[in-house]
């Protein structure tokens, strides 16, 4: 027995065996959540169809709720709380027509979804998550970062709507470009002095977030990126491939108001890469100069010429507040 421990053809039964069943508990998780939330619908459509056949007044419904809450928990146990059906029923109003089996999310994304009020909005997250197949703890944090509103003040009224009704892909440099960035997940307080390199290397610790927060097609490249340029060296911060639009992607960080030096800088790396660094198969690369602060009438003059792709955004350690947010695009919408 001892000798068949060391047995390579054994190591590799083991192999298969385990993940063979690994794989059929994912799908059993998967097929009872995805009865779960059919299930919930089908609860739902009920409640609302009883209110509406027994003509239940609004001012029934919280002790109607109440009740089945009881009853259901009595017979069934978990589940059934008042408010877990207070987000069952909204689940079938605010999808009547049922949900797609195919893109089918599972229940506790769907509750993070209801907790949202404007359909605008909700709409953006669902069909983002089937996009990005983010976990429910990766929906949250989206939610919280405001990244809806962060895409959409970018945009104008039919873009907005677009964007709720397909999710978001990136088709150009302006749709990978967010304003701002948000890098709560670093933990530096606010008020903490950090240098740039410091910056660097938490972004880099914490890749798994960086590119989260960047979005759908960033993968990573390296970091101080050296070209050697008049016999000197020069290291860029950050460089990405963007596998959707098929072009390199470079960061440059500042920690505080962005100066035009900072985008001569980034223009001089964008040239030497687009002569030195990408093929035919590429497109032309993106360059993104990342400051703690910008004056946009000042990055508009000093970028207004030039052909380079090039953006500048601000970046935050700490979450947005989203009531401001939610206000710009209110008004974005009511133009």
């Amino acid at each position: 027995m001892f000798e068949l421990t060391k047995n390579k053809e054994y190591k590799k039964l083991l192999d298969k065996i385990g993940s063979s069943f690994q794989q059929a508990k994912q799908r059993a998780y998967k097929a009872i959540d995805d009865e779960l939330t059919k299930s919930n619908w089908n609860t739902g459509r009920y409640i609302v169809e009883f209110e509406q056949k027994g003509n239940v007044k609004a001012e029934y419904g919280k002790e109607l709720l109440l009740q089945l809450s009881k009853d259901l928990t009595k017979v069934n146990g978990k589940g059934f709380s008042r408010s877990n059906l207070v987000y069952i029923r909204l689940f079938y109003i605010k999808y009547p027509n049922g949900v797609t089996p195919s893109h089918l999310l599972s229940w506790s994304h769907y509750y993070e979804l209801l907790k949202i009020n404007d359909d605008i909005e909700r709409e953006f997250y669902k069909n983002q998550n089937i996009i990005e197949n983010w976990s429910v703890r990766e929906l949250r944090r989206q939610k919280k970062t405001g990244l809806f509103q962060r895409i959409a003040l970018s945009k104008n009224k039919n873009e907005i709507l677009k964007l709720a009704k397909k999710g978001y892909l990136p088709t150009n440099e302006n749709d990978i470009i967010k304003q701002p960035y948000v890098f709560e997940f670093l933990g530096i307080p606010e008020g903490n002095l950090y240098s740039e390199s410091d910056l660097e290397k938490k972004l880099v610790d914490n890749l798994q977030n960086f590119l989260l927060e960047l979005g759908k097609g960033f993968a990573f490249v390296g970091r101080q990126y050296r070209i050697t340029l008049a016999n000197k060296h020069n290291f860029i911060d950050l460089v990405f491939y963007h596998y959707i639009l098929k072009c390199f992607v470079l960061i440059d960080l500042k920690v505080n108001e962005v100066e035009h030096k900072d985008i001569g800088q980034m223009i001089t790396y964008l040239n030497y890469f687009n002569a030195e660094v990408i093929d035919k198969s590429d497109n032309e690369t993106i360059g993104l100069v990342l400051a703690s602060e910008k004056d946009d009438v000042f990055v508009e003059y000093a970028t207004a010429s030039i052909s380079n792709k090039l953006a500048v955004s601000e970046y935050q350690l700490y979450l947005p507040d989203k009531k401001i947010l939610k206000e710009k695009v209110k008004e974005i919408l009511n133009e």
